[in-house]
């Protein structure tokens, strides 16, 4: 049995999983949804880090898959617990020491959201429909949280790791992600991981739009 740590990202809600959850589980996988305080001004990097850690204590097969911000969490854990693989969803990449205040400049992914949006035709201002929630069915919604926000703590701690680990690292990138367009990961993850990113459907929030892709993504490694 492989035990599959799935990490949100802003706002650290575990709701993100949730449909990912039941297609690991019912072929005889754990999978645990992390719950982060992202709201929480005194909670940064380090306390999600052990928060993670937590959570798979006493696991010993286990999968690690963090989406969107959850990639500043991932190197952390992977630096101090075995992992056999780790995979990035739409996930913001960092290097060591920087943090995920710094990534956007750093990275120039504000500059590769909106030519995106003009050459797709839609709106350069952000706002959540448009940029999370143009795929996602609203059923799917009908029942969860409202959305969490993020405290700037996470935002400005570094993220204090020496190098990405020595297992299997994949990148997913969503297809239809107008918040980190497919191109512009497939750039990300070749010059920060030397990885090629796998595309698959959906936007940013691509395992509430389009679950069963991801999970037998996830169960195939």
């Amino acid at each position: 049995m492989t035990t599959y740590l799935l990490i949100p990202g802003a706002g650290g809600d575990p709701f993100y999983w949730h449909p990912v959850v039941p297609l690991l589980e019912a072929v005889g996988h754990e999978a645990i949804p992390v719950d982060l305080p992202g709201p929480d001004p005194a909670a940064g990097l380090p306390e999600y880090t052990e928060i993670a850690l937590a959570a798979a204590d006493g696991r010993t097969d286990v999968v690690l898959a963090a989406q969107s911000m959850g990639g500043f969490t991932a190197p952390l854990v992977a630096a101090r617990r075995p992992l056999r693989a780790l995979v990035l969803v739409n996930a913001m990449i960092p290097v060591p020491g920087e943090t995920a205040g710094q990534w956007w400049d750093d990275t120039g992914s504000q500059e590769a959201r909106v030519q995106a949006a003009e050459q797709g035709g839609y709106s350069t201002e952000f706002d959540v429909d448009t940029y999370f929630l143009h795929d996602v069915p609203p059923e799917v919604l009908a029942d969860g949280p409202a959305p969490l926000d993020e405290s700037e703590a996470a935002f400005a701690s570094p993220c204090d790791f020496t190098a990405w680990p020595d297992i299997p690292i994949r990148a997913v990138a969503g297809r239809d992600d107008r918040f980190f367009p497919a191109e512009f990961q497939r750039r990300l993850a070749k010059d920060r991981l030397g990885v090629d990113a796998d595309l698959l459907p959906g936007g940013h929030l691509i395992a509430l739009a389009h679950p069963e892709p991801l999970a037998d993504y996830l169960l195939k490694l």
